[in-house]
């Protein structure tokens, strides 16, 4: 286990490769924590399939890859994460047929904002199946071959805000508990298969996304994308969960010593201020 002030090591580039590579598929790799993790991820030299929705951030991100000094080989796929299950796992059959996928980086989240009943149902139903469905879709898809090849990596993104319920971005923080609770399972079920799985928790995080939701003003704390993935690759393989940042460690470790009421007091007090307005 890890200190809560620890910082983590920093991964061997070699061996990362040897364990998740060949290749790892990227959900919601187009913008912000999606496109640092194709960035670090070819820095080890594994080959990558980016998957969005959004085309042009999807060109822009295989084209930065491509261009860089990695060599490594990009495969894109335009991919609607929040559409229904079964369709979605057609269209991930179909971009990764023939690949050998060693690592799958669940990314891809997005959240209605406001009070809950004051947003439209279809939207939240939307942030479930973007949330929930896919992660379960890769999860169960992608965890297969794993089993069957040997070896492997699921890196799940959860939030701090799956410790607790909060103002304004309830049903949010809901599904980033279900994804921690959901790769705690598969950590366990799948390690004697050589398959590692982790749930990040990172904080505010100053990706597009976040940043649409802000205020003007400026906020302390706020992590960058590139040590939020920096962290989620040194944690694979060593623990099943685990917050981003060593300053995001110390303050879980203060929530979890209060009431759960008192948790939940303070991080509504956050959130109401955060994001004052439906977005």
């Amino acid at each position: 286990m890890h200190a809560v002030t620890d910082e983590l090591a920093p991964i061997d580039p070699t061996a990362f490769a040897q364990r998740y590579g060949p290749r790892a598929l990227v959900a919601g790799g187009g913008v912000g924590l999606g496109a640092e993790y194709c960035r670090q991820i070819a820095a080890t030299g594994i080959d990558l399939l980016i998957v969005d929705r959004d085309v042009a951030a999807l060109d822009a991100i295989a084209s930065e890859i491509r261009g860089g000094s990695t060599g490594v080989d990009v495969v894109t796929a335009a991919i609607d994460l929040g559409q229904p299950a079964l369709q979605l796992l057609t269209a991930l059959r179909a971009a990764s047929e023939g690949l050998d996928i060693g690592l799958v980086v669940a990314n891809a989240a997005w959240s209605p904002v406001g009070p809950f009943v004051d947003v439209e149902l279809e939207l939240h139903l939307t942030a479930i199946d973007v949330n929930c469905r896919a992660p379960v879709v890769l999860g169960h898809e992608f965890g297969r071959r794993m089993i069957r090849r040997g070896r492997g990596g699921l890196i799940f993104m959860s939030s701090l805000a799956a410790e607790s319920g909060a103002a304004q971005v309830a049903l949010y923080s809901a599904t980033k508990a279900f994804d921690l609770v959901l790769a705690e399972g598969l950590w366990y079920e799948l390690r004697d298969h050589g398959v590692d799985v982790v749930a990040i928790r990172p904080g505010s995080t100053r990706t597009p996304g976040w940043e649409s939701s802000q205020p003007t003003q400026e906020f302390d704390g706020v992590m960058e994308p590139l040590d939020v993935v920096r962290d989620a690759l040194a944690a694979l393989g060593t623990t099943p969960s685990i917050a981003a940042g060593a300053a995001n460690r110390a303050a879980e470790a203060f929530f979890r010593s209060l009431p759960r009421r008192d948790v939940i007091e303070m991080m509504s007090s956050i959130t109401k201020d955060l994001v004052p307005a439906p977005h």
